[in-house]
């Protein structure tokens, strides 16, 4: 008999963060300091490191966590954006079931949180989070969906170069996409990805593969399903993970979009899949949620074409949050296989911004009837410079929407690169809109969606805030190296 472990089908029931409890800690007597961080609107991610001793006496508090100016949300770099002022605390209340180990940092640990009101607030229920917080808006959005029968699983793909230098900028190589002499033994490089790896197997995320991607330099670290809030904490973790590890070895690691504009650019790849939660009680929307998959010409379920309908309907609006940056529209092109400039989707379609990944085929009948569908999506508009809350808070609340007004698929499955079809050819098929091609066109598309903007609220007036200040910090210097260095500095 094999003494193999056994592994269960990804699924909202049987996937969970592997987090550690504040009582497994006596398990760890080298733990002396716990960070506590938060991301803000412009995917800073920040932290305050209290002493054990001292979170203990935190835990105490019938609210246990620490004050943080209102003004949290609206610093940037070393600016207050428009509508932030010096006035106000929030109580950023640590969330207990978040906590990860931090190999890159012996002896501490990391936990994440919810701002909250410190004292009543009118119109809103003390404990809650507040309209500005990213984390708790994603939060709110993953509940709303449950009402629904809909639960989802994310994962990411973390592509980063490493460099040797930020000024000039100079990779560590100039290797190539899974090539392994991008990996040789006994290379400063190679230790680096190996801790990196090991490290994030430490702290309790699933590790899927890693490999070098087709930039000089350029890796991409794949991590595995988890429900949408872990799955943001998750790769904040990743992300801290990479850059810290690079740093002790005298690198840098950086998720700018696009460095070479001769070869591909740096993506946050995000892998999504809607499942009913009850089969049997299918959802508030009849006969939503029930049909498998098949494997004809309609490869996906009634959930999941409302779902992909939404996210469709609403993808120009998401991309001021998937690609924040002036510098992130360096991938926003046709024939580079960063997902194309048309909204559209396609199953195994690289040069479509959503494609669908459907499971190999099963050669054992029995398995392929009636199975539960093993589709998911992956958003390939989405870079490491965006704030993993928003970007999924966009994306499912854009599916979300689509859920709740059972939206019509227009656009048809795409096998062919769309800018490769004549117009005739795109319009038989749905294909009638373009992505935004500047940071300009995907905030306006942002500010004209009234339906996204309702469902994530106050934060998006933050958001566009805070981007405005961003941009103008990161286009001040006056030549294009500074801006560059600025920008991989700073991501």
């Amino acid at each position: 008999m094999s003494n193999s472990p056994q592994y269960s089908t990804y699924s909202p029931q049987t996937i969970k963060a592997h987090t550690i409890s504040i009582e497994s800690l006596e398990k760890y007597p080298s733990i002396h300091s716990v960070r506590i961080t938060w991301v803000d609107l412009v995917n800073v991610i920040s932290i305050r490191v209290v002493p054990l001793q001292s979170f203990h006496r935190l835990l105490a508090s019938s609210r246990p966590g620490i004050t943080i100016a209102k003004c949290v949300f609206g610093f940037v770099i070393n600016r207050s954006a428009a509508g932030f002022g010096p006035v106000g605390e929030y109580l950023f209340v640590v969330d207990l079931s978040s906590m990860r180990l931090c190999s890159y940092a012996p002896g501490h640990v990391s936990i994440m949180g919810w701002f909250q009101d410190k004292v009543p607030a009118p119109g809103r229920i003390l404990g809650t989070g507040v309209p500005m917080c990213p984390r708790s808006a994603l939060n709110r959005i993953v509940n709303t969906a449950k009402s629904y029968n809909a639960a989802f699983l994310v994962g990411f793909e973390t592509e980063f170069i490493l460099l040797k230098s930020t000024n000039p900028i100079e990779a560590i190589n100039p290797r190539g996409w899974n090539n392994t002499r991008a990996l040789p033994s006994g290379t400063k490089e190679t230790e680096v990805i190996e801790e990196i790896a090991h490290g994030l197997i430490r702290s309790g995320i699933e590790l899927t593969m890693y490999h070098s991607e087709g930039a000089p330099g350029q890796y991409e670290i794949v991590t595995g399903p988890l429900p949408p809030l872990e799955a943001a904490d998750a790769l904040v973790h990743t992300r801290e993970t990479i850059t810290n590890v690079a740093s002790k070895h005298g690198f840098h690691a950086t998720f700018a979009p696009r460095l070479y504009m001769d070869t591909c650019g740096s993506a946050a790849h995000t892998h999504i899949s809607v499942h009913p939660i009850n089969s049997e009680h299918p959802s508030k929307l009849q006969n939503l949620s029930q049909s498998p998959a098949d494997t004809s010409d309609n490869p996906i379920t009634p959930l999941e074409s409302v779902f992909l309908a939404g996210v469709l309907i609403h993808l120009q609006a998401s991309c001021a949050f998937t690609l924040p940056l002036r510098a992130s529209y360096a991938r926003m092109f046709d024939g580079i296989w960063s997902g194309g400039t048309w909204v559209s989707w396609g199953r195994d379609n690289r040069e479509a911004p959503v494609r669908l990944c459907v499971p190999a085929a099963s050669v054992d009948p029995e398995l392929a009837t009636n199975a539960p569908s093993k589709n998911h999506f992956k958003v390939k508009c989405v870079d490491g410079t965006s704030s993993p809350y928003l970007v999924l808070a966009s994306l499912i609340g854009s599916g979300l929407l689509g859920i709740q007004s059972q939206a019509a698929l227009l656009e048809q499955d795409c096998d062919t690169p769309a800018a490769l079809m004549t117009e005739a050819e795109r319009q038989a098929v749905g294909v009638t809109r373009r992505m935004p091609m500047s940071w300009e066109e995907a905030r306006a598309a942002l500010e004209a969606d009234e339906a996204l903007k309702s469902l994530l609220g106050d934060l998006v007036e933050g958001f566009l805030a805070t981007g405005e200040t961003l941009d103008e910090l990161l286009h001040a210097p006056a030549s294009e190296a500074e801006r560059v260095q600025m920008l991989v500095e700073h991501y």
